[in-house]
């Protein structure tokens, strides 16, 4: 009963204890109570328990009942890291029983040799186990048998046996009332998921295994080691590591299981090295290597050693000490038949390779590169990884592109299994060093052309195809119109000075549902994307200038494409430059407000200088006519209309050449329907919405209580211009949940997503609009492109600060542009110039961007 309700299991233990019972029954009570700590409770509490069963047992005279107790302390004190005495415990319980209840004991020493990664042994026993247990027809211990052999595969990476085994466990717990095993058992497949590469698989399964632990109220740990695992493989290293952080802080509260903490610790040394973060990774690895050395468990104290490895190359500590030790740590795991080896190898050429040792970097490097072939799609991207760096180190410039292509290729097939736009977006990390030796070996022996085909291949792809809808999901859109609910409550109390703490905690929930959910989407097959093809740009273009901004060691390349060819300038630094556009973002933010005059000059230099780090010589070349700019993502806040070739002239911004493209050749819909939103609490009252209602002769006008969120979602599905003026909230923890105020509530990017088609043309008239988080690779995740794959061929919207008054004039000049045929580039520009000269108003005009090509 201990892992069917382990409640009543417990209570009823502590019941027998009190109705002094025989020693038999005492041992089953306190091996119960054992059980249950030993698993969601004090360690030290199970110990004594299970000591006191042992004892009762050999007191009964029992020895298959003293042996069944040995096992489950042998379990014990091997989760206590007091290995040698728990193995004691096991063989001494192997030794004294027979038949059924040895299996049963030849599977706990199975499972401890699984938790101490000694994998071999763990099949071993189990495969010894499981036939006396089926001829037993004990169903409960021969689907933990399968269940535990399916794991142990899974550790070895033989993928299809563990399949095997979790489909017949599976079949077995359906047909018991183990609902712990069973939880389990969905947590085991979820890990299954994610070893073939289904990322959203995965984390459903997980989750739905948390939810049936939490019914049962027993935490698992080995649950949140596995799902930071699944969430740095989704880019979402934070995450991964703020869960096991968590973890680690629970189970020291219980004084809970010292395996488990050395393994959270490992989990959140890799995910703070993934985050970015090399000291944490370093200190979380060194205490996990301690620890696992003194549980005597040598396969995760190398897998620990790998990640201190990789940590302390990130901090820049680089050395002959570091190949040496990266290279054994590659042969042990190796030995232990270990998934991780090739990244080991990997790790040991590229730390060789930054020492100039070209010998022992191809020999570590060839090792590595065998994994190109086979597995599942982050170690086949290990091997291209290796494969390329072989190729660089031997002068071949056409091998490294042929690696790159080849490894890029495997992460686009995976990163198409992601229905979520934001797990698209951050896997891309994953191919960034690709990218980059690719963008390198092209600057060095192609000419602009390739440079410019090898900058597309990895720069906004999360916008080459549109998200998977999400589903009719009655819990999804119950959650989302609760969320709206609360997060207008919220407004409201602010607005009142009111204390939110608690609607802010549900506000959290539910957007952690919601985050949930559209993470489990999968994405369609790998789909046929269009390659970028330089020769259609410059045929397309026509009179157009495009300058794409790519960087290599730091420095902008300017890649100016017109007039059939496509030329390369260099330019400043890009770190100069991000901290030159946080000024001017100061700046702009200081000149929406009234009394700000004489800080006009000083916004206007700091446009010069930020002009001359992003575009250098290219500024003379631009020409006289429109541009199209395409910067990488940690640009993305440049107000692009206060650099001073850009100032006068048709500008629109795109995430990528190829996005450009297919906003150019995005047909409007039929029917010309044009549609204005008039949102709640702006400073104007959305003054521009009545005059432009006027204009249009009969827009569906959305206004008051008619702006709610699902009824503006229906009438801007497919329409052909839609202007919203409402309160922009851009939400950098949570690109996603940036949201559009409207009467009830927030209008968030999850919602767009719902649209079959997203508005051909669309007008953010409010702050903020335009701001978008830089995330994965190059990508970028924000309210415009959310909405350019799902339709949408341009955007007019603001990427700071802007005075709600001085939008006015500017927004009735721009559909003034429109009715009179202009694209919205070319209606921004002369809406721009009809702006009265003071500061307020100049600084308006250039927040505001014009994105895509309608």
């Amino acid at each position: 009963m201990v892992f069917a309700d382990p409640g009543e299991a417990r209570a009823r233990a502590q019941g027998v204890l009190e109705s002094d019972p025989s020693p038999w029954r005492a041992s089953v009570a306190h091996q119960v109570i054992g059980i249950w700590q030993r698993d969601w409770g004090d360690m030290r509490i199970a110990l004594h328990h299970l000591r006191r069963a042992r004892d009762l047992a050999a007191r009964a005279q029992a020895p298959d009942r003293e042996a069944d107790v040995l096992a489950a302390l042998g379990v014990a004190l091997v989760h206590a890291g007091r290995t040698r005495q728990g193995l004691e415990a096991l063989e001494r319980g192997v030794a004294v029983s027979s038949g059924h209840t040895r299996a049963r004991v030849l599977f706990r020493r199975a499972y401890a040799s699984w938790v101490l990664g000694r994998h071999r042994e763990a099949l071993d026993d189990v495969r010894k186990a499981i036939p006396v247990l089926r001829q037993a027809d004990d169903v409960i211990w021969t689907a933990r048998a399968l269940t535990l052999r399916a794991t142990v595969h899974l550790a070895l990476g033989a993928v299809d046996r563990a399949d095997a085994d979790f489909a017949a466990a599976e079949t077995l717990w359906d047909t018991t009332g183990q609902d712990h095993d069973k939880a389990d058992a969905v947590e085991s497949r979820g890990l299954a998921a994610f070893r073939q590469g289904d990322v959203p698989v995965a984390l459903r399964l997980l989750d739905e295994a948390e939810e049936r632990y939490a019914k049962l109220g027993t935490p698992s740990f080995m649950l949140y080691i596995r799902r930071c695992e699944v969430l740095m493989a989704a880019g979402l290293a934070p995450e991964a590591l703020a869960e096991a952080d968590t973890a680690i802080g629970v189970l020291d509260g219980i004084g809970g299981q010292s395996t488990r903490k050395a393994e959270l610790l490992l989990a959140a040394a890799r995910a703070a090295k993934v985050a970015g973060d090399p000291h944490t990774a370093i200190a979380r690895a060194a205490l996990a290597v301690r620890l696992f050395a003194g549980q005597r468990r040598p396969w995760w104290e190398t897998h620990a050693r790998l990640v201190l490895i990789e940590a302390r190359l990130a901090a820049g500590r680089g050395s002959g000490r570091l190949v040496a030790d990266a290279a054994a740590v590659a042969e042990r795991l190796a030995s232990f038949g270990a998934p991780a080896a090739p990244a080991a190898s990997l790790l040991a050429g590229r730390i060789a390779l930054g020492l100039g040792w070209t010998a022992d970097a191809e020999r570590h490097l060839a090792v590595a590169a065998r994994s190109r072939h086979s597995g599942p799609p982050l170690a086949r991207m290990t091997g291209w990884a290796a494969q390329a760096l072989r190729a660089r180190a031997a002068g071949s410039s056409r091998g490294v592109l042929e690696a790159c292509r080849r490894g890029l290729d495997v992460l686009d097939d995976h990163r198409m299994t992601l229905g979520a736009s934001e797990l698209r977006a951050r896997a891309t990390e994953q191919g960034a060093e690709l990218a980059a030796l690719a963008q390198q070996a092209s600057a060095e022996s192609g000419g602009p052309r390739r440079l410019l085909m090898w900058s597309e291949r990895w720069r906004a792809t999360v916008l080459s195809a549109p998200p998977t809808r999400p589903p009719a999901d009655p819990a999804l859109l119950s959650n989302l119109t609760a969320f709206r609910e609360i997060a207008a409550r919220a407004a409201a109390a602010r607005m009142e000075a009111r204390p939110i703490p608690a609607l802010e905690r549900e506000q959290r929930r539910l957007e952690r549902e919601i985050r949930s959910r559209t993470l489990h989407m999968r994405g369609d097959a790998p789909g046929d994307e269009d390659r970028f093809d330089v020769g259609r740009l410059l045929e397309r273009l026509g009179g157009v200038r495009l300058v794409e901004l790519a960087v290599l060691d730091g420095r902008v390349q300017v890649l100016l494409c017109g007039d059939g060819r496509v030329r390369r300038f260099e330019a400043g630094l890009l770190a100069d430059a991000e901290v030159e556009a946080e000024h001017v973002q100061a700046g702009l933010r200081r000149l929406a407000h009234p009394g700000a005059e004489a800080r006009l000059p000083v916004v206007e230099a700091m446009g010069r200088r930020l002009e001359e780090l992003l575009f250098g010589a290219a500024a003379a070349h631009l020409g006289s006519g429109p541009v199209v700019v395409v910067p990488p993502g940690r640009l993305h806040r440049v107000p692009w209309a206060l650099l001073p070739s850009l100032r006068d002239r048709v500008l629109s911004v795109s995430p990528s050449a190829s996005s450009w493209l297919r906003a150019r050749e995005t047909e409007p819909p039929p029917g010309g329907r044009h549609v204005l939103v008039r949102g709640p609490g702006l400073a104007t009252g959305g003054a521009e919405v009545p005059e432009l209602a006027d204009r249009y002769g009969r827009p569906t006008l959305l206004e008051h209580d008619d702006a709610r969120v699902p009824r503006v979602l229906e009438e801007i599905d497919g329409a052909t211009l839609t202007h919203i003026a409402a309160h922009g909230t851009f939400r950098a923890d949570s690109p996603l949940f940036s949201s559009l105020r409207m009467a009830d509530g927030p209008l968030i990017v999850h919602d767009f997503e719902r649209l079959d088609r997203s508005p051909y043309r669309i007008i953010l008239s409010s702050c903020d609009t335009a701001r978008l988080a830089s995330v994965g690779a190059d990508e970028l995740l924000g309210l415009v492109t959310a909405l350019l794959p799902l339709g949408t061929a341009g955007v007019v919207a603001s990427s700071a600060p802007v005075n709600d008054h001085a939008v006015v004039p500017l927004m009735l000049a721009l559909h003034k542009g429109l009715s009179a045929g202009l694209s919205l580039a070319e209606a921004l520009r002369d809406a721009r110039a009809a702006l009265p000269g003071d500061a307020m108003h100049q600084a308006t005009g250039w927040a505001f961007t014009a994105f895509g090509a309608a």
